[in-house]
């Protein structure tokens, strides 16, 4: 077969190439205290998008770190007692997509939420200081401010980890069963709110994205998905004169540092034909889990529907049923 990136002999091994701040661990430490002390000012309105006889549906929303107001969708059965639940999390530049979607998940008994991410395609706020969508420059948002607190995705992190604290209150929901899932930066974001939320009893991940940037820079690979750091080196230091500096910053932003904080069991899914999200830098985040963990290997599928893991990904999660 044709290879992208590194063997998968060396793949299974691989690391990381991005570095990992010496303080990172006080850095997320300051960052759940910064939660800790945000009242959510959770609101649930009542919605009727579907002509259902058997969900009911909600806009929930809450206030995260910073001040902003974070929006997800909330469906959950009629009748709910200490039911399952589901945080589900969106790809770059999406949103939370269709209530029918949910609906799977929601017939076998589970609540779902689903959380649309700051500034991007839905209606959570980014208060970066404008109205409406900022979606170009999330990944180095916050680079040039002296604290590295200002980095846009910590915010984005926090906010999987208060939306699975909102679910996880409610007397519907059995606290005990919740799962996250998603793929792209909704891998990213699964991986993250298992992390930073540790009841989090599932967590599932399709090439998750936000991985080991200095590898994607080496690679030549930082377009699309990641074109916000080869525009960055090219405008703002073309010299190459603070690349290091830079690349230590995003390490705390990066989930291959987060994830050996994960106690649940973690099912994986990467295409090893992947030019958006390398192989290598999946494989990165993979490698440092410490939990129960399980890969599924694409060898011909780039970032794209991966066919029959969205089923695995199904049956893994009903395990909470």
């Amino acid at each position: 077969m044709p290879i992208l990136d590194k063997p998968l002999s060396e793949l299974k091994a691989y690391q990381g190439t991005n570095p990992r701040p010496a303080d990172f661990d006080a850095y997320w430490s300051e960052a759940l205290a910064e939660l800790e002390a945000v009242d959510p000012e959770v609101r649930l309105e009542p919605c009727s998008a579907l002509n259902s006889r058997n969900v009911e549906l909600f806009h929930l929303s809450f206030t995260g770190v910073g001040g902003a107001r974070v929006y997800a969708k909330f469906l959950r059965p009629k009748g709910a007692e200490r039911a399952p639940a589901l945080l589900m999390f969106h790809g770059y530049s999406a949103n939370s997509g269709d209530w029918s979607e949910k609906l799977g998940y929601v017939n076998e008994g589970f609540c779902v939420a689903s959380m649309d991410c700051r500034g991007q395609g839905g209606r959570s706020e980014d208060v970066g200081g404008v109205r409406g969508t900022t979606l170009r420059g999330h990944i180095i948002r916050g680079l040039e401010a002296d604290d590295p607190q200002q980095l846009l995705y910590r915010s984005i992190f926090l906010d999987t980890a208060q939306l699975a604290r909102i679910v996880m209150a409610m007397p519907e929901v059995d606290p005990a069963r919740v799962a996250s899932t998603g793929g792209s930066q909704g891998g990213a974001l699964s991986l993250a709110c298992a992390a930073l939320e540790p009841q989090i009893a599932l967590c599932s991940a399709a090439f998750p994205f936000l991985c080991d940037y200095k590898r994607v820079w080496e690679m030549d690979l930082a377009a699309k998905a990641y074109e916000e750091l080869s525009y960055y080196l090219r405008r703002r230091d073309p010299l190459h004169q603070r690349v290091d500096a830079m690349f230590e910053k995003l390490g705390y932003i990066d989930i291959q540092n987060l994830v050996p904080r994960i106690k649940a069991p973690v099912l994986m899914a990467t295409g090893l034909m992947d030019d958006i999200c390398p192989p290598s830098t999946q494989f990165a985040a993979y490698n440092k889990i410490v939990s129960e963990k399980e890969m599924a290997l694409y060898p011909d599928f780039g970032h794209e529907d991966l066919p029959g893991f969205s089923d695995s990904v199904f049956n893994f999660n009903m395990r909470l049923r």
